[in-house]
């Protein structure tokens, strides 16, 4: 055993601190999204903003100082699905997205996570390179819906492109968890 895998990480750290703001930060750009008038809509972009910042940082700390925990492995992905829920949910409610849109991305969400937590006793499917580009996109047309005055074909081509890798990476994630258990089955049969 190596002295990194002997030393533990307490939960009370940088990028577990991040995780949670971030996650803290959804009901205040929720409310600053509804609030009527220019300056709540770009103080809504200004709070994803730093919340989608934060995401990008809890990873790379976790990473760079070795505080990678167990905490963090669940609350990540739960703060990101959060705040890009919330985004998706809001713009649908205030008739600026279609629902369907928000239905297959957030559907595709809930399904890989269910997936994820199917096939965790025959291993872990770890983030891919897809969706990590997912999740660019879809932040980035989130950001372009947030902001005012641009024009519906900049943001339906942004979305577009973020609902075509949405969906795509879910299928990967599908092929991917076959082939765990499929691995995991022939090594207990051996």
């Amino acid at each position: 055993m190596t002295r990194d895998e002997r030393r533990v990480v307490s939960p009370w750290n940088i990028a577990n601190v991040l995780t949670v703001l971030r996650l803290a930060l959804v009901p205040f750009f929720v409310v600053c999204l509804f609030l009527p008038g220019t300056g709540w809509r770009y103080a809504a972009l200004g709070v994803f903003g730093v919340a989608s910042i934060t995401d990008h940082l809890d990873g790379e700390l976790a990473r760079r100082y070795h505080l990678i925990t167990d905490f963090g492995k669940i609350a990540d992905p739960i703060a990101d699905k959060a705040l890009t829920g919330a985004a998706l949910v809001s713009l649908s409610i205030l008739n600026e997205l279609p629902w369907w849109v928000t239905v297959v991305i957030l559907g595709r969400e809930l399904g890989i996570t269910l997936l994820r937590f199917i096939v965790i006793r025959h291993g872990v499917i770890p983030a891919s390179y897809g969706g990590k580009v997912k999740t660019v996109l879809q932040i980035a047309a989130i950001v372009l819906y947030l902001l005012p005055d641009m024009p519906d074909v900049i943001r339906w081509v942004a979305m577009g492109a973020a609902l075509v890798v949405t969906v795509v990476t879910g299928v990967d994630y599908v092929i991917r968890a076959i082939r765990l258990r499929q691995v995991a089955k022939r090594a207990r049969a051996e």
